[in-house]
């Protein structure tokens, strides 16, 4: 009898025992991965960091702290619970960002991961850099000489020279001037005049005017004065621009012709 009593105990306690309910888990979510994209930024990206997370607890607040030159800036993740992402913007080549993600789960638990990339643009490859379209006719204002990218990369005009009729540096790159993989970088506006319109920036106009009825010769430099690339009109004789041609209306085009131009 006494053993019919005492197994009976043991069976409600254990029964007692598998009713009471488990405590749940607390403690900070794992940050299981941080990527970015692209996972080699230049100058020209916007930077999407993107954070993996998992845990029983559900997220809370997920934000990423990043840090360029000393200053600190907070931005919010957008997310689904499970993977959070935000962006930092475009920073100038050679820069180091610092970040941190930071995820709080309904506990009040949080988990970081710290990472930091530097900025590195690719050298411009300046044998992709093309004269056009030159035009000569109509008021000053509106002549141009448009260059092309022909490369995929985009290509910084910081120091590149245009030199007319082998004389006269009419128009020297200067930063932020940039053209994107086969972009345009239009230069409206002669002897001073700044023009309107055209199919690309055009902060400054050549220091030198042009005319539709003269020979002239443009050369193009790198920033190492190496000649790129060239258009002439004419010949040379006893002196670029000393030549009488038929006046031309329509624009002269260059090393080639590439739809989409002006």
């Amino acid at each position: 009898m006494k053993t019919i009593k005492l197994a009976l105990m043991l069976l409600i306690a254990l029964a007692m025992t598998a009713c009471v309910e488990d405590k749940v888990y607390e403690g900070p979510n794992t940050i299981e991965a941080v990527s970015i994209n692209p996972d080699a930024p230049t100058s020209f990206d916007d930077v999407v960091v993107t954070a993996k997370v998992s845990g029983l607890l559900s997220v809370t607040k997920a934000v990423l702290e990043y840090t360029i030159d000393g200053n600190n800036n907070t931005v919010e993740m957008a997310g689904d619970g499970k993977t959070y992402t935000a962006t930092i913007p475009a920073q100038p080549d050679g820069t180091k960002v610092s970040y941190v993600v930071i995820i709080t789960n309904e506990a009040g638990y949080t988990s970081t991961v710290e990472k930091d990339y530097t900025v590195g643009d690719k050298p411009s490859d300046y044998t992709k850099l093309v004269i056009n379209e030159v035009y000569g006719a109509g008021a000053d204002n509106e002549k141009y000489l448009e260059l092309y990218n022909n490369g995929d990369d985009p290509i910084k005009l910081q120091g590149v020279v245009i030199r007319k009729d082998e004389a006269d540096d009419v128009w020297v790159g200067e930063a932020g001037e940039v053209i994107m993989g086969h972009g345009y970088f239009c230069i409206v506006g002669a002897k001073n005049t700044l023009g309107e319109g055209g199919s690309g920036p055009n902060p400054r106009p050549m220091t030198k005017g042009l005319s539709a009825k003269k020979s002239v010769l443009f050369q193009v430099y790198d920033p190492n004065s190496t000649l790129i690339t060239k258009f002439e009109r004419g010949e040379k004789l006893d002196g670029w621009g000393n030549q009488s041609l038929t006046e031309n209306k329509q624009t002269w085009s260059a090393v080639l012709t590439v739809p989409g131009g002006i």
